[in-house]
């Protein structure tokens, strides 16, 4: 079975032509030319700023052209991430889809279903000849992975339409009206080089096929961080032995919880038999803590390597090891004010040396509350300079401020208890929406955010929920109807 023989049929044709479409985040000249053709092909009119950011308007059901507009809106880029056995170029390479039971996945990679899903229902929601609605105004942004780039730089003089429907969130069932803001924080370490030693027995060591996953929605499940994990068994090793350390690579963007991290030690001859067991016991102790989170999936382990040509001289590693192993990662306050909801994490995100001179460490922090993520960042902020590295931070996100008294929000639950006979969950996020900003630059913006269920979204056992969808459609398209 392909997608495109899965219901709602016309939701998964859009999505199927987005999978073909390379859209890693920073790279989306093809998405924003797919778009304009696209609207082009159904006859809508468009509009693009400076930003990337695509509007595609249709016009009103016949006899519904005074209702409100509405604006369905959702992001252009993906999350790239796949497994290492994997061969694909994010920025030429289709995704390849699979339909797994009520699951439908990609082969080794993220499926983009965050948030090509929601692209694709606001495209069907547009040229689905039964669907009675106002005036659409469906509003595609760029680059919210990472940065929020889109909603950012979007001009707002291209949305005329005050209720917005955000398609960007995980859980059917779930009506969003509020999330967190975040800020990436970058340290740059700087090291010096020096020829290898004599007198060390070289080893790789490896930690792979951790689950991952969103750095918001997953910070609370517990799952193994997997640059913090080798940091600490190299603090171990480098306490019992001595270490010598010519590369360290771990994890990738800065939402995505790092699955995989390798770096290449050298041990000192007399110890490696002690070092081989001291791995040994390690991989049982953090087997056996991850037990629950991870399952047995994962593998943790050391192998022989040849001996570099280089090595990070030896007083610049355990200011390093030490500093990545204590940086605070993970929950680090829950809501007093909601149940339930992490208030502030932060995720040890990347850590990469590059090149002879420098090793570089991405953190990103969320909180619900400012004055708590800025404090998160001065931590970690404080921890590297420490040690002597130059940290920069991005333009922070903003938060969206609950309204529980929403009249949107109010005919959603009432649509949602009409189609399914239960109320729908309403909730705020730890995860990042683009919400907040959009009430800055449009006062006075109703909104709303739902979508169908995904799992382990930002890793590559991404998958969407078949049925999800449907009833997520239905969802939207009766509420579509009742606000025209």
């Amino acid at each position: 079975m392909k997608i495109t023989d899965l219901k709602p049929k016309l939701v998964w044709e859009c999505f199927d032509e987005i999978t073909k479409v390379p859209r890693p985040t920073f790279h989306l000249d093809k998405m924003k030319e797919f778009l304009t053709g696209w609207a082009e092909r159904h006859n809508l009119k468009y509009a693009t700023d400076e930003a990337g950011n695509v509007v595609i308007y249709c016009p009103a059901t016949p006899g519904h052209e005074n209702a409100p507009t509405v604006v369905l809106q959702g992001h252009q880029d993906m999350v790239a991430e796949k497994r290492g056995d994997v061969d694909h170029n994010f920025l030429t390479d289709p995704i390849k889809t699979v339909v797994d039971g009520d699951w439908v996945r990609a082969e080794g990679t993220t499926l983009g279903a965050d948030n090509g899903l929601g692209c694709a229902s606001a495209m069907a929601a547009m040229i689905d000849p039964d669907l009675v609605h106002g005036p659409i105004e469906a509003l595609f942004t760029t680059d919210e992975e990472q940065g929020l780039t889109g909603a950012n730089g979007l001009n707002p003089d291209l949305i005329s339409g005050r209720i917005l429907l955000n398609l960007d969130s995980e859980e059917h069932g779930m009506i969003v009206i509020g999330c967190a803001g975040s800020i990436c924080t970058v340290a740059e370490y700087p090291i010096h080089t020096v020829s290898t030693p004599e007198g060390y027995v070289w080893y790789e060591v490896g930690i792979n096929h951790l689950k991952g996953g969103h750095s918001g929605m997953e910070i609370h499940l517990g799952r193994g961080n997997a640059n913090q994990i080798l940091a600490r068994f190299l603090w171990l090793a480098g306490d019992q032995f001595g270490i010598q350390l010519s590369d360290f690579q771990g994890g990738g963007l800065p939402n995505a919880i790092p699955r995989e991290a390798h770096a290449l030690v050298g041990i000192p001859e007399a110890h490696a038999r002690e070092f081989e067991e001291l791995a040994s016991l390690f991989d049982k102790t953090i087997h056996d803590e991850l037990r629950l989170a991870e399952g047995d999936d994962f593998t943790f382990g050391v192998a022989l390597r040849e001996a570099p040509e280089k090595t990070i001289e030896e007083g610049y590693v355990v200011p390093l090891i030490s500093t990545i192993f204590g940086t605070p990662n993970g929950v680090q306050a829950m809501s007093l004010a909601v149940p339930g909801l992490v208030e502030t994490s932060s995720n040890l995100a990347s850590v990469h040396k590059e090149g002879d001179d420098k090793v570089v460490i991405t953190t990103h922090q969320r909180s619900s509350i400012d004055s708590r993520r800025e404090e998160i960042t001065d931590r970690i902020t404080a921890l590297y300079e420490n040690i002597g590295c130059v940290v920069e931070t991005n333009d922070p996100s903003v938060g969206w401020e609950p309204n529980p008294e929403s009249p949107l929000l109010k005919k959603a639950e009432a649509c949602f208890k009409s189609l399914f006979g239960h109320a729908p969950k309403v909730e705020a996020l730890h995860a990042g929406l683009e919400c907040g900003l959009f009430l800055e630059k449009m006062p006075g913006m109703d909104m709303i955010s739902f979508g169908p269920t995904l799992k382990d979204i930002h890793s590559p056992n991404e998958k969407a929920y078949v049925p999800s969808v449907e009833e997520y459609w239905k969802f939207l398209t009766e509420l579509l109807r009742l606000l025209s």
